[in-house]
């Protein structure tokens, strides 16, 4: 049985973290602890960007962008959602994943989803370190992961010599 894994290795790797400023208290402190992760695991700042949309809507939109671009191996994307008095937050978060989703989907690049959400502030600034680890953290971890599982992918699964993609109908291929 062939086994894909990705490693832990962020040598060499281009990485852009899309960053909402909306709570920027808790965002700041998922930026460093991304940005911890990737200098621990070999990432050189050279490789890096950083973009910060004004809130967690506008993610989706710039990471996908990014990834357009080819420039980068993987997406962090990372903010905090705090449920208010209104259903604002759950259309906000809904669409903040949905739209992260869909970005990595259409670009085959993986984008982590680092964004928070939480019933309190309390909660949010946890989950950015203070008591339950820090989530952009773990959002890079499997950033790096992921990148390297993809280009592992890449070459074990490289299309046919003439550029087309096998068929799943062998008759078809007869046909032609």
């Amino acid at each position: 049985m062939k086994t894909f894994e990705g490693t832990l290795d962020a040598a060499g790797l281009r990485f852009a973290i899309v960053v909402s400023r909306f709570n920027e208290m808790v965002s700041r402190q998922l930026v460093e602890g991304a940005r911890d992760c990737l200098r621990r695991h070999s990432a050189d700042d050279d490789q890096l960007t950083l973009a910060w949309v004004p809130g967690a809507w506008e993610i989706p939109l710039v990471a996908q962008r990014l990834a357009r671009s080819g420039e980068f191996d993987a997406l962090i994307c990372l903010g905090a959602v705090i449920r208010g008095a209104t259903a604002h937050f759950d259309y906000v978060a809904g669409q903040a994943a949905a739209g992260v989703a869909r970005a990595a989907l259409d670009t085959g690049v993986p984008i982590t989803f680092g964004i928070l959400t939480t019933d309190t502030v309390d909660q949010a600034l946890e989950r950015a370190g203070l008591k339950a680890g820090n989530k952009g953290f773990d959002a890079a971890l499997a950033a790096i992961e992921m990148a390297n599982l993809g280009r592992g992918l890449a070459s074990a699964f490289r299309p046919p010599a003439n550029g087309r993609a096998a068929s799943l109908a062998p008759e078809a291929a007869a046909r032609r």
